[in-house]
């Protein structure tokens, strides 16, 4: 048994060690567009055309719509798509459209039915940039809330970079607990599996994309295939970063504080149902890589906490490592969100939830041969057969 845990504590300490050292010289290298250096005007006054799909989002879609139209930006247009919508989505978006705030600049599209062999978010988007007239696109979502200078300040930083893509990470909007300590741990766990400062790198596989702020030139959109090519692809957010990167365009990410923002989920049960429909995808819909990716996080989220007690005399030294390098993320990540780094101390509590989530999702989607998404059912062999 001593020899188990100075194995497993070894390995633990130099996973989280290795990764807090690589954080640490690479965070800062990362910009942050709420500067006063991006304060200005990009150059050329480019057009971008904004695309928000929207499907029953009758209580937040006018909030989001109204802080679009007061962008403090002069060359953009918004188009808004009701993705068969059963409740009152587009008829408020026709009213913030006839509404002399929207100054002719918000045109809405319905869509009626979906066609087969495509996701309805991603429809919605492709059926959008058909329309649109900008050398930009941003791809947002319907409950994001945007400050006025957050698209000016965006495309200052990608035309002076110049990028192609650019992503501009929100600000969570947390009220409960439960809330902070899920979001707390799954910022811990992006920061581990996927190195935002490695993005700008064209020699790493390292990519990103956000839902609530991708920003991409057009021309680069249609390069990379459009959102045809991720018809089916449930992290279309994700893999649109994924194919941009893999194509060689210039791709990077930035902090904005507050700029934009978003409630992600309500409490911690709120954060389980939202990712259920979609962590089964993560691991490409096999049950195996499922079972091997909840042991892992198991193994590197938890045993720390264990080794820590169970271990005796110097071999509880790696696993002090382990959680000290683990509570340094979240004592960095306390500098950029509402969640304070004592949070750490309920890691082990995230982890199980979200272990359970992991096995859940692939549970559901196996019990039900696919996934139900905001009332269409997707088969899970054409999920598989789509994805990027």
């Amino acid at each position: 048994m001593m020899y188990f845990h100075w194995i497993a504590g070894c390995l633990l300490a130099l996973a989280w060690f290795s990764r807090i050292v690589d954080a640490a010289f690479g965070m800062p290298k990362i910009a942050d567009v709420a500067l006063p250096e991006w304060d200005r005007q990009p150059k050329g006054t480019p057009r971008v055309s904004i695309i928000v799909p929207a499907r029953n989002e009758e209580e937040m879609i006018e909030r989001g719509l109204t802080g679009l139209l007061s962008l403090d930006y002069q060359n953009y247009e918004i188009i808004a798509i009701d993705d068969r919508s059963t409740d009152r989505t587009g008829e408020i978006m026709e009213e913030v459209a006839a509404s002399p705030a929207a100054h002719g600049c918000l045109r809405v599209i319905h869509i009626e039915s979906l066609p087969s062999g495509w996701l309805g978010k991603t429809h919605a988007m492709w059926t959008a940039a058909k329309q649109a007239t900008g050398n930009w696109l941003l791809f947002t979502d319907a409950d994001v809330l945007f400050k006025p200078d957050s698209l000016r300040r965006a495309l200052a930083y990608a035309e002076a970079e110049p990028a192609d893509h650019v992503v501009l990470f929100p600000r969570m909007l947390m009220q409960q607990p439960g809330e902070k300590m899920m979001i707390a741990f799954f910022q811990t766990l992006f920061v581990f599996g996927h190195r935002p400062w490695k993005v700008a790198d064209p020699d790493t596989d390292d990519h990103m994309g956000v839902g609530a702020f991708n920003l991409i030139r057009s021309s680069v959109y249609e390069a990379v295939g459009t959102y045809e090519r991720l018809r089916l692809e449930v992290l279309d957010d994700m893999k649109l970063g994924k194919v941009v990167k893999n194509e060689g365009y210039a791709q990077r990410n930035v902090f904005g504080e507050d700029l934009i923002s978003i409630r992600w989920a309500k409490g911690a049960l709120g954060v389980v149902g939202n990712l259920t429909k979609n962590f089964f995808a993560i691991v490409s819909f096999q049950w195996p890589r499922a079972l091997m990716s909840c042991v892992l996080l198991v193994f590197l989220n938890l045993m720390p906490f264990l080794g820590v007690w169970l271990a005796h005399g110097w071999a509880r030294v790696p696993y002090g490592v382990a959680l000290f390098s683990m509570f340094l993320i979240y004592f960095g990540m306390s500098w950029k969100s509402a969640v304070p780094a004592y949070y750490f101390f309920l890691h082990p509590i995230s982890t199980t939830l979200f272990a359970y989530t992991l096995l859940r999702s692939m549970i559901t989607t196996l019990w039900r041969d696919g996934i139900i998404w905001r009332g269409t059912f997707y088969p899970l062999e054409e999920l598989r057969r789509g994805m990027v």
